[in-house]
């Protein structure tokens, strides 16, 4: 059995999106991971969801991994991107698009100016 640390390289090095969150993308178990979930399906994004509920040596890992603390926490192209409040901001500010522009992820642009129109 590989470690927790070695899991989470070798999850964020195959799929260009992930997210690492409490519950699954179908079935979110709190508000933060419901949210980042959220802005990420309704942008049409395609990503890989990882229940840490479902494995407590990945939940405590990814936050070692990361030296972030909390959880979720997104994954571009292998890069940490952040949690709740900085995918928000992003998607607010339209980083978030700008983000999946440069490293070749798709999008609907039309839904993520949705969702500022309706944060404006």
């Amino acid at each position: 059995m590989t470690d927790a640390k070695t899991r989470i390289s070798e999850t964020v090095s195959a799929n260009d999106v992930v997210l690492y969150m409490k519950g699954t993308k179908d079935m979110p178990q709190c508000g933060f991971s419901s949210r980042v979930a959220g802005v990420l399906t309704y942008m049409g994004v395609d990503f890989t969801d990882v229940n840490v509920l479902a494995d407590e040596e990945i939940r405590q890992g990814i936050k070692d991994y990361s030296d972030w603390p909390t959880i979720p926490q997104l994954y571009v192209k292998g890069e940490f991107v952040g949690g709740c409040d900085i995918i928000t901001e992003m998607t607010l500010s339209g980083e978030l698009d700008q983000l999946f522009d440069a490293k070749g992820v798709a999008y609907d642009k039309a839904a993520a100016e949705k969702i500022r129109e309706a944060n404006a």
